[in-house]
């Protein structure tokens, strides 16, 4: 679970409503069902013009990883491949489907099963970059789509402002009810800046970091694949494969395992 990011979300709410409170205004007026409806509901609809329906039903349901993400553990993964270059080295590629079943990975096991079926580096290389541009391209529409709604619920915060300000001209002759009638019709614009910008584009930019650290994952498959089929030491696959996370994770813990051994696959 990503607690960071549930207690950033928590913690900005409250200091809204906080200094909202600080100035002696009651909070009754910051809750305004319509308002949320115009927002919300204008953002969705907007939103399946734009985008089908399953697609946005996919990215909805891709936002939970933005609050409960299981990281992939990099290390682990070079280890299980560094295991299987071993084991590839001394027994012959062929040895490794014995171990097919054991691999956690199901796209190494795929760049596996590929390296014994077909002896042929280039067309393994190819057919696995395809698999993960597809991919890379399929898991970023849900980022686009959350950076849409971030652009739409601000304007439709504008739109229940104004439909709150042509209710209360009938009012004009009334200095009370319309200097109230005012205050309410600007919550509208204050929902959708406010679930712009504090959740749909944050929301958006942590699935954009989610899909490039798994891209990056596939990336390091993939050369531990390549090199696996061009029998290459497992030594040098080591070294090629953490030059993959250099800029990626923290230097010092990567020095730190760089030596830890090869790991057996259970």
């Amino acid at each position: 679970m990503n607690i960071s990011a549930i207690i950033a979300i928590f913690a900005a709410v409250i200091l809204l409503l906080c200094s909202h409170r600080a100035e002696g205004v009651s909070m009754v007026s910051l809750f305004q069902p319509s308002a949320i409806m115009i927002v919300l509901g204008g953002t969705f609809c907007a939103a399946l013009v734009n985008f089908s329906p399953s697609t946005l039903k996919h990215a909805l349901i891709a936002s939970k990883d933005v609050f409960f993400d299981k990281k992939p553990s990099h290390m682990n993964v070079i280890d299980e491949i560094i295991y299987l270059a071993h084991e590839a080295r001394v027994k012959g590629l062929f040895s490794l489907n014995n171990m097919i079943d054991k691999i956690k990975d199901p796209f190494l096991k795929r760049g596996i099963q590929l390296s014994i079926d077909f002896n042929n580096p280039q067309m393994i290389y190819d057919i696995l970059k395809a698999e993960i541009s597809y991919e890379e391209e399929e898991e970023l529409i849900n980022s686009r789509i959350f950076e849409a709604l971030g652009g739409y619920a601000p304007t439709f915060g504008i739109v229940g402002a104004v439909f709150g300000l042509i209710q209360i001209m009938a009012y004009i002759q009334q200095p009370d009810i319309l200097a109230q009638g005012i205050a309410v019709a600007f919550v509208s614009t204050l929902y959708g800046v406010g679930f712009a910008n504090l959740f749909f584009l944050p929301v958006a930019g942590k699935l954009k970091m989610n899909t490039r650290e798994k891209i990056l994952l596939k990336e390091v498959i993939l050369q531990g694949i390549v090199s696996i089929q061009m029998e290459e030491h497992p030594m040098v696959i080591e070294e090629k494969l953490l030059a993959y996370l250099k800029y990626h994770s923290n230097p010092n813990s990567i020095e730190n395992k760089k030596h830890s051994g090869v790991h057996k696959i259970r």
